[in-house]
């Protein structure tokens, strides 16, 4: 999305009780967008694609409304209505020049948009930019309406929106786990507790396992979905519904269920749901759960198949590209760092997000901007990292099943299984003197003649010691 140009160009005027602004004349925005984009400069990043949807999804919704309660012309609703339609369609993002962190509680980006899609309802009733007897942003655009129940609705909606690309993704990486997990099932590893030797697993347990995790953790995305589903509109400044009409309080929500094809529900309680927003640190809560689910699985991942000759491997990642510079054939766990550097930041974020939560005051929040700002950040990168963690990684892994077997039969840690019918302290000289002589356990016992061949065939089978249901 590029920004327009302003070498050079003609101007119109225009003034608020301010003052007075030269606006480029083809612009769509007006002067209090220009003002909130000189007064806040600070990520130099636009606004996040799916508020901006979703804003003119509300617009719409609340013409829609308005002009079924009589308090908007047919007219101007038909004009705004197809405005709105073509900014939810893609176009004139551009026009939409508002940084995500502003002061305000959300003004400048409900101002952005009362703007444009009024300019544009005033192009299409053959009108001049910037003739607001036309169609106003105020009040006509914005009737019914406040930033207060504005902001925070298109906020949960984008989430809301979101959280379904991220729930598309976790659902993918179940399945690429799971088919793991069955692929991998004979295959018999050590498994570890504080990186030693503790008993043999099947590593298609573990995979399970992981996706195990990840069904945990759509489930949490659902509820997830459920809270931002619930929202504040027609409350307006602060919860009590001033300057709306009662039936578009009624209403108004219901009609943008409609527009935007979502279960949105209003909120029992406006004044709640309009200074209170603690749902957002839950929402922040469950994808940071998810983000630090998907970095453990990563950190095992990077341990299992170190090496290739001198660490664990177990398995074997597909090389994604050259892992040095300096180092020929060196090939690095690079989706897996990716997604732990992803989890890290999502970590911060969620700090943030709780700390602006906790800051609001009395009837108003006004931080939501930055929590949007950083919630958006978070589900959209650990979308992404979800989605090249399954394609780049998770779907390329292979088993060395040879080595994993050997580390088995070569393991201490089998002692384990052979305890019940030796006891402890046999077990635990057994186990000393493996260490020392680094002869395989089975080869001392046969020796020792503590158990027989047959005997030691059942107790070691491999399945014997993964699997309580094969005892």
């Amino acid at each position: 999305m590029g920004k327009r140009s302003t070498d050079n160009v003609k101007t119109r005027q225009e003034k608020d009780f301010i003052g007075v602004k030269d606006i480029p004349v083809d612009a769509y925005y007006g002067i209090q967008t220009v003002r909130a984009a000189e007064n806040f400069n600070i990520t130099g990043l636009y606004m996040h694609p799916e508020i901006i949807i979703s804003i003119a999804k509300i617009k719409k919704a609340a013409a829609i409304t308005n002009a079924a309660v009589g308090t908007l012309d047919e007219k101007r609703t038909g004009a705004i209505v197809t405005a709105c339609d073509e900014i939810i369609a893609g176009e004139l993002h551009y026009e939409f020049i508002v940084d995500p962190i502003q002061g305000g509680a959300g003004t400048s980006l409900n101002m952005n948009a009362n703007e444009v899609i009024a300019n544009r309802a005033i192009e299409i009733l053959g009108g001049e930019k910037g003739d607001y007897s036309v169609v106003h942003p105020n009040d006509h655009v914005n009737c019914g309406q406040s930033t207060n129940d504005v902001f925070p609705s298109c906020g949960r909606i984008a989430a809301l929106n979101l959280l379904n690309n991220a729930t598309t993704e976790l659902e993918r990486l179940w399945h690429a786990l799971h088919d793991k997990a069955k692929e991998f099932d004979h295959v018999i590893k050590m498994g570890r507790t504080q990186l030693q030797d503790a008993i043999p697993i099947r590593l298609g347990q573990g995979f399970q396992a992981y996706a195990t995790a990840i069904r945990r953790d759509i489930n949490r995305f659902n509820h997830a979905k459920e809270e931002m589903s619930v929202l504040n509109l027609g409350g307006t400044a602060i919860g009590t519904g001033l300057n709306a009409d009662a039936d578009y309080i009624k209403k108004v929500v219901r009609n943008l269920a409609t527009v935007s094809g979502l279960d949105l529900v209003q909120a029992f309680d406006l004044i709640d749901a309009t200074q209170n927003l603690d749902g957002y640190t839950f929402v922040s809560g469950v994808v940071k759960s998810c983000a630090v689910t998907l970095s453990k699985m990563s950190n095992d991942l990077r341990l299992m198949s170190s090496g290739p000759r001198t660490g664990f491997g177990e398995i074997n990642l597909p090389a994604r590209q050259h892992g040095s510079s300096i180092m020929p054939g060196k090939v690095n766990p690079v989706i897996p760092e990716v997604v732990n550097q992803v989890a890290f930041n999502i970590i911060g974020n969620d700090m943030t997000i709780a700390m602006a939560t906790e800051a609001g005051q009395l009837e108003l929040n006004a931080f939501e901007p930055i929590i949007f700002f950083k919630l958006f950040q978070s589900i959209d990168t650990l979308t992404n990292a979800v989605r090249t963690f399954i394609d780049n990684c998770i779907v390329g892994i292979t088993a060395n099943e040879d080595h994993c077997r050997n580390q088995v039969e070569n393991s201490v840690g089998i002692i384990t299984a052979i305890n019940p019918y030796i006891g402890y302290d046999k077990a635990s000289d057994l186990a000393k003197e493996a260490i020392r002589s680094g002869a395989p356990i089975r080869e001392i016992v046969l020796r020792e003649k503590m158990l027989s061949e047959q005997e030691l065939e059942k107790i070691l089978n491999p399945y014997a010691m993964t699997d309580w249901e094969f005892l």
